[in-house]
């Protein structure tokens, strides 16, 4: 049985769309979706749970938990305490998956040996040209061209969920999880989904320092899953490919790069903004 554990702080606007996706997916059976409200100001958990009569009808479970005390991590641990499937599905609110993907996701887990799994990634469309032009660099980088970078939405089957007990209280849950696995242990299928960026500079700027905040304190807290991390560094050809190929993408990309490492460190405030 697979469980989908959506984590939600004031999703109102998006979590429609993400559940939506999950309805139009092709399989499997008799499935199960947890959506963790958690520190809600907005009417998240009413909308998720509109959704129940049209998930019972695909034949699957869905469970909305509103919890007061807001995080990520609690979010995460509270999904993992209710769920009832060996195969756990952790999905960001503001993804949208595509229609073979859960079937494909719950193929790829049923092996006996550990197995981290992501479909395939997209940037989704965005509103801002500036947020247009750095996603068409993001997309070209590294991170996202080799390996499964699992951001927003990653797989675990029972043997790979064993690698860790709760989720600790870190920024980056997906590195985290993601180094747990070795790279061969990490497997993308081929089904995409996708996945937002920020909109604006500024909270372009915001969400990156965030995420290399959350990035160091892996470093820091974790050292060992160092040793599974299989970053490709893009070199001084692959920036200049970059910025021949897209001069206005690789400008703004190279300007959130710098105002990220110049700039103040606080994540203290940082919300996801649209």
């Amino acid at each position: 049985m697979i469980s989908i554990i959506i984590p939600a702080n004031n999703e109102a606007d998006l979590i429609g769309r993400c559940l939506g996706s999950l309805l139009m997916g092709k399989g499997p059976d008799g499935g199960e979706v947890i959506v963790v409200a958690n520190g809600c100001s907005d009417d998240t958990a009413a909308c998720a749970a509109a959704f129940s009569n049209e998930f019972a009808l695909k034949g699957w479970a869905l469970t909305v938990i509103d919890l007061k005390q807001g995080g990520k991590p609690n979010a995460l641990n509270a999904g993992d305490a209710a769920a009832k499937g060996d195969k756990r599905v952790y999905l960001d609110a503001d993804i949208v998956v595509s229609p073979d993907l859960l079937a494909q996701l719950d193929d790829i887990l049923s092996k006996d040996a550990p197995v981290y799994a992501s479909g395939t990634m997209r940037i989704a469309q965005a509103e801002t040209w500036v947020s247009r032009a750095y996603g068409r660099i993001y997309a070209r980088v590294p991170f996202m061209t080799h390996g499964v970078p699992g951001a927003g939405l990653f797989a675990v089957n029972a043997a790979g969920r064993a690698r860790w007990g709760d989720f600790p209280q870190i920024i980056s849950d997906d590195t985290f999880v993601r180094l747990s696995f070795s790279p061969n242990e990490r497997i993308a299928v081929p089904a995409p989904y996708d996945w937002p960026l920020v909109e604006g500079f500024s909270t372009l700027v915001r969400v990156r320092r965030r995420q290399n905040t959350g990035v160091d304190e892996i470093q820091n807290l974790y050292p060992s899953l160092l040793q599974n991390d299989d970053k490709h560094r893009l070199g001084l050809s692959g920036m200049l490919r970059l910025a021949l190929t897209d001069p206005i993408g690789f400008a703004v990309y190279t300007a959130v790069a710098l105002a990220v490492r110049f700039g103040p460190r606080d994540t203290s405030n940082w919300e996801r903004g649209r």
